[in-house]
């Protein structure tokens, strides 16, 4: 009898991610045969155990969703806000499906993002081992040398550690202090490119999330959505490690 972990059978059940999943368990908010787990780690068959979580048994036999968005400035990246502020949550309200987020863009970024149920391929996208490069336009107020691209590579020291580019282009400058460019990172630090680019005497006046690993934003407009093709799916497995 092969057994699961219990975050993964929420995450499989599109609830939550495992992360959050780990959470909801600690929350004492998720039972097996109508009994309370508080503790992580525990193992499971999802079709012989009953699961739930705040009293409603996982439904296991989901068809998964796997959705790229883009995502204006201004809306947060959270499915609600208690506050009522602009989020992800608000451009999905019609579908019957729970959807969670992949990652995050801050406030004032745009771009594109990733919306899936699909608990373990949200969990391995945001996992440093896992290494998903994510493309930027970004546009700079300041002086840009070529010793500034050196810097952007070779890393800068910054308050939680080393951060540096994969890769950087500098796309254009309309003049001395206006520029445009194309940066690749791999992690995910809160706020990472705009402390990046601040730290070595900048300002970031826009933030375009342009590629998530395989997946491309294209000429999708703001707040519009698409789900992802056949051939997008499959390279993102491939590079997450995922048989489906």
């Amino acid at each position: 009898m092969a057994l699961t972990r219990l975050n993964k059978i929420i995450a499989d059940a599109g609830i939550a991610s495992r992360r959050a999943a780990d959470q909801l368990i600690l929350d004492g908010r998720v039972t097996v045969d109508d009994q309370i787990v508080i503790e992580l780690g525990g193992k499971y068959d999802p079709q012989i155990n009953k699961i739930a979580v705040d009293g409603e048994k996982l439904n296991i036999k989901k068809s998964n969703s796997y959705i790229a968005f883009h995502k204006p400035a201004g809306v947060i990246s959270t499915m609600s806000d208690p506050e009522g502020r602009a989020n992800l949550g608000d451009y999905f309200k019609e579908r019957g499906d729970r959807l969670f987020h992949v990652g995050r863009l801050d406030r004032e970024s745009e771009g594109l993002i990733l919306l899936t149920n699909d608990g373990e391929l949200a969990h391995r996208a945001t996992h440093p081992s896992y290494g998903l490069e994510k493309r930027y336009l970004v546009e700079i107020e300041g002086e840009y040398l070529k010793s500034t691209t050196d810097q952007l590579l070779q890393g800068v020291r910054l308050e939680d550690g080393l951060a540096r580019a994969l890769k950087v282009l500098l796309i254009r400058s309309t003049s001395k202090n206006h520029h445009w460019i194309e940066i690749t990172i791999h992690e995910g630090r809160y706020h990472i490119i705009r402390r990046l680019i601040e730290a070595l005497g900048m300002k970031v006046l826009r933030l375009v999330r342009i590629d998530f690993g395989p997946i491309n934003l294209g000429d999708m407009k703001e707040g519009r959505h698409r789900a992802l093709n056949e051939v997008e799916l499959a390279n993102l497995f491939t590079l997450l490690k995922l048989n489906k």
